[in-house]
């Protein structure tokens, strides 16, 4: 028996709602927002968007599939099956925060907010579901999808009947345990109290440098549009960052520290085909984390080594 396909929402509380979650009602929530010069009905007003945008796209999916939501602060216990559609209802970042628990399901973004995201991965109104999940649930998921080259519009195929969809590069970070993370925009390794990291680094090239620093940061071209750009943009000689498809990625050393004991001379590069920046540990305590989600990381103790460079994986966004 065929399973119908499954569509999963995934969303974030809003503002609203994690005020009400610490001040308990509205009038509370208000006089909260009020000591600091805001007015709850901008926070309602936004409430209420992605609550009409959710409404839209659940009514979008037919009444004879299978469905799913899950917020944001769940995805690290979510298990998401291969048949799966997803649909990200929010801002920009939700789409990468979901991506690195994906393999090959086509990712959907949608804006509730048009004109105040940038709109880069949620790209599509919530108008446009009803017409995008048909085509792609008839491919009969990953397996059967039909994904194009990125570059592409994102925007359903006239002739084919089913979806364009953009396979975006992403980043992966294995420890010598076994352990792996991945990410879209980008992974950050660094001391988990925000001090000074410790590590001894080693280049694709073979050469190794001990340093002290803010951490590192290993992007893709996705992800060179945030943090990574604002790095680059300090350095006089920074890498050229990659295009979103681009099978390369992009790392950065923040504030090495150079001493009689350290140095700061490998501090930015570009990583292609199975090239891959290793790191030796050489504090009690590092973090591995990728787009944010300093919920979900993994831990390097002293002496370990973490391995980064592409991921075989890829994003499919529609």
């Amino acid at each position: 028996m065929t399973l119908s396909p499954r569509v999963v929402v995934v969303s974030r509380r809003s503002e609203l709602d994690e005020l009400l979650g610490r001040h308990g009602t509205r009038g509370a929530a208000a006089y909260f927002l009020r000591q600091r010069g805001r007015d709850l009905d901008e926070v309602t007003a936004r409430h209420e968007a992605l609550t009409a945008a959710l409404t839209e796209v659940g009514a979008a999916v037919p009444a004879d599939w299978r469905r799913g939501h899950v917020e944001r602060a769940d995805l690290p216990r979510f298990l998401f099956a291969p048949e799966d559609i997803v649909i990200a209802v929010g801002q920009d970042g939700l789409v990468a925060n979901v991506a690195k628990y994906l393999d090959g399901q086509p990712v959907i973004g949608v804006d509730p907010e048009p004109g105040r995201n940038a709109g880069v991965l949620v790209r599509h109104r919530a108008a446009d579901v009803a017409q995008l999940i048909r085509p792609a649930g008839s491919a009969g998921g990953p397996s059967g999808s039909s994904a194009r080259p990125a570059g592409s519009s994102g925007r359903p195929a006239g002739s084919s009947g089913r979806p364009e969809a953009e396979e975006r590069t992403m980043v992966v970070a294995r420890l010598d345990d076994g352990q792996e993370l991945s990410g879209l925009n980008e992974i950050y390794i660094g001391h988990a109290g925000h001090q000074s990291a410790r590590y001894v680094i080693a280049a694709p090239s073979g050469s190794r440098e001990r340093q002290s620093s803010s951490g590192l940061i290993v992007g893709t071209g996705t992800g060179a549009t945030g943090w990574c750009a604002s790095i680059a943009r300090d350095r006089v000689a920074a890498p050229r960052l990659p295009s979103p498809d681009d099978p390369a990625l992009c790392w950065f050393v923040r504030e090495a520290w150079p001493s009689p004991a350290t140095g700061a001379t490998q501090v930015a590069g570009v990583l292609t085909g199975a090239e891959e920046l290793e790191l030796t540990s050489e504090s009690e305590r590092l973090v591995v984390f990728a787009d944010g989600l300093e919920s979900d990381a993994l831990e390097l103790s002293w002496g370990q080594r973490v391995r980064v460079g592409i991921a075989s994986r890829r994003l499919h966004l529609m």
